[in-house]
Parts: structure tokens; sequence; C-alpha cells
């Protein structure tokens, strides 16, 4: 297997496919700076909070501590991380309209008049 190295992890682009399918920065929710760093140093973090990658510099660990909530975020890097993290994280809305889905409801159908009551004559 091989060793995953912090140049290998900042080279590889970080996509969300599942939160962002057309990605960060044509979502809407992040300015082009903000959807740059998270490509480029989305893998890293999510590395690091896997447990598959040990932070060698300060800037790893202050970020690995931003990422697991530990400190306030500072850098434009950090910032990004925690801007996306509240993002996917929100709570999930159903609609305007509410969540239940529709029932169809026979309140106004007249029982007195129904099928079998109906007599036809030849």
């Amino acid at each position: 297997m091989a060793t995953v190295t912090r140049d290998t992890l900042l080279r590889k682009p970080f996509n969300d496919f599942r939160n962002y399918p057309y990605g960060f920065s044509r979502s809407g929710d992040f300015s082009i700076r903000e959807s740059d760093a998270l490509l480029h140093y989305g893998c890293l973090v999510t590395a690091m909070l896997n447990g598959e990658f040990v932070p060698e510099t300060a800037e790893d660990k202050a970020l690995l501590a931003v990422a697991k909530g530990e400190q306030t975020a500072e850098t434009a890097v950090e910032k990004a991380w925690a801007k996306y993290q509240a993002r996917i994280n929100r709570p999930k809305v159903g609609s305007m309209y509410g969540r239940s889905k529709v029932v169809d409801d026979d309140s106004d159908f007249d029982s007195s008049t129904a099928d079998d009551d109906l007599v036809v004559e030849d």
C-alpha cells in the first residue's frame, strides 16, 4: 500500500459530490477563494480526521484542531473548512408546505349517493 504524504494529499482535489454535485465554486455557498481552499486542502483535512495521516506541521495541527472544533478558525483555509462543515451539517428543511406527503381526503364525498344505491332502469 502506498504511503500517504502531505504533498500527495495537497495535489489531490477534494470533491463532495453528495452535497455539492457541481462543485464548490458553482454552489453559490462559497467565494472563489473559499472554494479553492476546500479543493486544495480538503483531502488533507479528511485524511487527518479519518486518522490516515498524522499532522506534521503546526499548520496541520491547527487545521485539525479547527476541524474537530477544539479551537476557532483563524486562517482562510480554517474558515473555509468551518463554513463547509456548517453548511453540510445544517438541519434539512422539508419544504415550505410541510414535511408530510399529500393524502387523498375523501371528506367532501357524499356517502349517501354511493354506487350501490344507484338503480339503472332499462
